[in-house]
């Protein structure tokens, strides 16, 4: 019961924009052997400038659960996203 509200509450703060929360449930996901939607989350917290999410899709490139040009993209989106602060 306590892990589906902190699930409700990290959708939450995920969809408002939040990087540690899409992290958050990112890291559930692939708990559960989700990782296409692992993967999603990484993607746009790394779209948000979030350089753990990165890290993260890179060990999943690593493991092979991430394409190398997905992996690409999301290096690119972050660099942009980084150089725009």
């Amino acid at each position: 019961e306590d892990m589906k509200k902190a699930f409700y509450h990290w959708e939450e703060a995920a969809i408002g924009g939040h990087p540690i929360a899409r992290m958050s449930l990112g890291v559930i996901e692939g708990d559960y052997g989700r990782h296409d939607r692992q993967i999603k989350h990484f993607i746009i917290a790394a779209n948000q400038g979030w350089g753990v999410a990165v890290e993260q899709l890179k060990m999943c490139y690593e493991e092979g659960h991430v394409s190398k040009h997905d992996f690409g993209e999301a290096l690119r989106a972050y660099q942009r996203a980084v150089d725009a602060t």
